[in-house]
């Protein structure tokens, strides 16, 4: 399946809309790790740990989107847009 950003795909013609789909992680945080993250901003540095936990998490709203617009018979999601703050995904789902 073909997950774009984009609103078109310039080798594909969109035939059939077949509406939104979405996919949401909500990921907890450890409470050490919230202290030493901290510490590591003070200081200066990336966290690895959040940076780990925020792949996975975003791998995890795209794969959930993906299943939904499977299970909608859908070629390809377009206009994916990620978003942070909730960690989720969302686009259209679309047939060529």
């Amino acid at each position: 399946m073909i997950i774009s950003t984009t609103n078109t795909l310039e080798t594909h013609k969109v035939k059939q809309y077949l509406g939104i789909v979405t996919g949401e992680t909500i990921i907890g945080a450890n409470i050490f790790k919230d202290f030493f993250a901290g510490i590591r901003d003070i200081v200066g540095g990336r966290s690895g740990s959040y940076e780990k936990v925020l792949r996975e998490a975003k791998d995890l709203a795209l794969k959930e989107m993906q299943e939904q617009a499977t299970r909608l018979g859908a070629d390809a999601v377009i206009g994916v847009d990620l978003d942070y703050e909730t960690v989720g995904a969302s686009g259209t789902a679309v047939q060529f």
